[in-house]
């Protein structure tokens, strides 16, 4: 299929599996294939934005990422500093909008710092909005925008019937972001992993062997091309 005749999705979202187990195939330390899988994401978010994605969600680190051999999670956390530092530059030039979802409260105060730099820094940027889940997890967002509902109940500010689907979506962590049309996962595996539970409700699932370190443009159309086939449908509306 040319790509001038593909169906962007308004919205994709990625898990980016697989880069322990192909940096283990490569008799490397799990280290290095995030340090290769981090690169990879800035050129597949390159890629989307050229193609003409407009919204770019990928889990970059879940809550049950903590239970990984600390030497491995102290590597990610030192890549995550460096892409948060490094991005704000890059993104500004490449009209770029970012965001953080996930509980921010476990991480380090200088990443808590950096995040909320790069997203004050590029908030008014137009192009391209990419979305980073560090410490998300479905379940924990889920649990905590109800808290928050309940509080607001509880303070008198909201009557029990007034809760609708919208309000429940207001309060989570991608309030005023649109739902994904496209969900990617790489390296084999068919599950959600407990990411975007709620907003996956109508998304489309494309799942592929190639592991993360591998993925590229090619990949990426190939994903679009499955996309364009098929006949979305929401809920009752034919």
């Amino acid at each position: 299929m040319d790509e001038k005749d593909l169906k962007i999705p308004q919205h994709v979202a990625i898990i980016m599996d697989g880069n322990g187990r192909w940096a283990k195939k490569k008799h490397r330390p799990r280290t290095f294939g995030h340090a290769k899988g981090a690169k990879v994401l800035e050129q597949t978010l390159e890629d989307a934005d050229s193609l003409g994605v407009k919204y770019f969600t990928v889990y970059a680190f879940s809550t049950e990422n903590w239970a990984r051999p600390y030497e491995e999670v102290q590597i990610i956390m030192n890549l995550f500093r460096d892409y948060l530092i490094s991005a704000v530059d890059k993104c500004n030039r490449n009209n770029v909008r970012c965001m953080v979802i996930g509980e921010r409260t476990r991480l380090d105060a200088d990443i808590i710092d950096a995040i909320n730099n790069l997203e004050e820094k590029t908030k008014n940027n137009t192009g391209i909005t990419f979305i980073v889940a560090i410490n998300y997890g479905s379940r924990d967002e889920i649990t905590r925008g109800f808290r928050q509902i309940a509080q607001e109940v509880k303070d008198g500010k909201l009557e029990p019937d007034e809760i609708s689907e919208d309000m429940i979506s207001s309060h989570l962590d991608t309030r005023g972001i649109p739902d994904p049309d496209l969900l990617i996962r790489t390296s084999g595996e068919e599950r959600l992993s407990n990411f975007l539970m709620w907003q996956l409700a109508y998304t489309e699932f494309y799942f592929t062997d190639i592991p993360w370190p591998d993925f590229n443009k090619q990949e990426l159309i190939k994903a679009f091309e499955k996309y364009s086939q098929r006949d979305r449908r929401y809920g009752n509306v034919k």
